[in-house]
């Protein structure tokens, strides 16, 4: 290592998920431009040869790969504990849907997305995959904030703010596309139809023809209740897994989230076609929509990763509580305190989720020429002393707040706790406003 770099980090252990698992001690990262340069102990950089625009202290730190949520839906911010304790459907449909046809509009997307992404840059996140409409205006606000996003434009077959009708959501989805390939290096175009029982099967194949030409991911709740189930049959005749089959729209890019009501024979059905699994695991207990098979999955080789869902369902946003969730439901469910251990549940949250979303090559461990997507976790805390292994200790034992610096693309966005990139307090400000008017229309 040596020559000019834009960030180095010194000291601390860094978990580089990568596929041989190397835990390195004492390290050093050398950062240039967006993308890694060098990951390595201190003594083998010959530290008196290069030089850097800025140089982080790590020492007692842990370094990991950014996190991601492959699922969640940012404007639900403004939603969080409007409407809780309920079962899906009812939440759904008497609270939720009438709160967004009635409040959701293209600023308060934009003003809500903005807070969600100051509170997942503040627990680590530094990717995350959305589904919503006015999609647009998350994709502007990833960028100005400086976070890296799988912005998917979402579609419904009933009347909803910024939804389409049935004959031109083929045009608004290739729109949506054209406007946002290539335009960002932090923003993937994605599309995203609600659900089997939101949307008519030609919804779903002409949306599904327009991710397919422009080779981007196809995102659907699927199999997440047993209403679904029960309502997908009544509509179809098929549960939703092979229904979805039936209309031809599961693929190697298409994204199921929830994946909770499906069979030993639906999870091969999902691995034949080579559907990837956003696992939610706070949203399917706080809505008792039910448990998903992770363990299953991942031995048929079903790839998946973790999302918290909206923070109306969840209610926060933070991904070290998907962890430590994913990681004790399937114990209790499976009664083997044994299975799904901290590092398997850690690759989730990175290397795995980053596979689902299709970004692998790009981020999701610590490896020369990946983009520089990195989190610096503090545990010089109570709650942090003593460290035997770094894993357990991330799923068990830590919290987003431990976060103290965040980098994305090789940009420092937060650093001790002060995120660099929006006003936080203005992007409060603004929803809870927001708030307010909602709580209004409520009266």
């Amino acid at each position: 290592m040596s020559g000019e770099y834009d960030v180095i980090i010194r000291g601390g252990t860094v978990l580089t998920m990568s596929a041989k698992g190397d835990i390195i001690r004492d390290a050093i990262i050398g950062i240039r431009g967006d993308t890694i340069a060098f990951v390595g102990k201190s003594e083998e950089s010959n530290e008196h040869r290069y030089t850097a625009g800025e140089a982080l202290d790590a020492g007692g730190c842990l370094i990991l790969p950014g996190l991601v949520n492959t699922h969640t839906h940012l404007p639900m911010v403004a939603f969080r504990g409007l409407a809780d304790d309920l079962p899906l459907m009812e939440w759904l449909n008497n609270y939720i849907f009438p709160a967004e046809t009635k409040h959701v509009n293209r600023q308060m997307v934009h003003d809500t997305a903005r807070l969600a992404i100051a509170e997942m840059i503040l627990s680590g996140t530094t990717t995350f995959c959305d589904g919503y409409f006015f999609e647009s205006e998350i994709a502007r606000a990833a960028v100005e904030c400086g976070m890296r996003a799988v912005a998917s434009a979402g579609f419904i077959d009933i009347d909803f703010p910024g939804s389409s009708g049935p004959t031109s959501h083929g045009e608004i989805a290739a729109k949506y596309l054209a406007r946002w390939t290539n335009r960002s290096p932090l923003v993937t175009p994605a599309l995203f139809c609600h659900s089997p029982y939101t949307c008519k099967p030609e919804t779903f194949q002409v949306v599904k023809m327009a991710a397919r030409e422009a080779g981007v991911p196809f995102l659907t709740h699927l199999a997440e209740a047993k209403d679904e189930v029960t309502i997908t049959k009544k509509l179809y005749g098929l549960t939703p897994v092979r229904h979805l089959r039936e209309i031809g729209v599961l693929d190697e890019k298409t994204i199921a989230i929830h994946a909770v009501w499906v069979d030993d024979e639906e999870i091969d059905i999902l691995g034949d076609c080579g559907v990837k699994v956003s696992h939610c695991p706070e949203s399917n207990m706080k809505l008792a929509s039910g448990f998903c098979p992770l363990t299953k999955l991942l031995d048929r080789g079903v790839v998946v990763g973790l999302g918290t869902d909206g923070a109306a369902s969840n209610n926060d946003l933070d991904m070290f509580g998907e962890m430590d969730k994913a990681a004790k439901v399937d114990k209790v469910v499976r009664k083997d305190p044994s299975i799904m251990g901290a590092e398997t549940v850690l690759k989730l949250a990175t290397i795995g989720g980053a596979a689902v979303l299709g970004l692998e090559k790009e981020i999701g461990s610590l490896e020369p020429g990946k983009k520089a997507d990195i989190i610096i976790l503090d545990t010089r805390k109570p709650h942090l002393t003593p460290i035997y292994n770094p894993y357990s200790h991330i799923v068990y034992a830590a919290s987003g707040s431990d976060v103290k610096t965040s980098i994305i693309n090789g940009r420092i966005v937060m650093k001790d706790r002060r995120i660099l990139t929006l006003d936080v307090e203005d992007a409060m400000d603004r929803v809870t406003q927001i708030a307010a008017t909602i709580l209004q229309g409520r009266r």
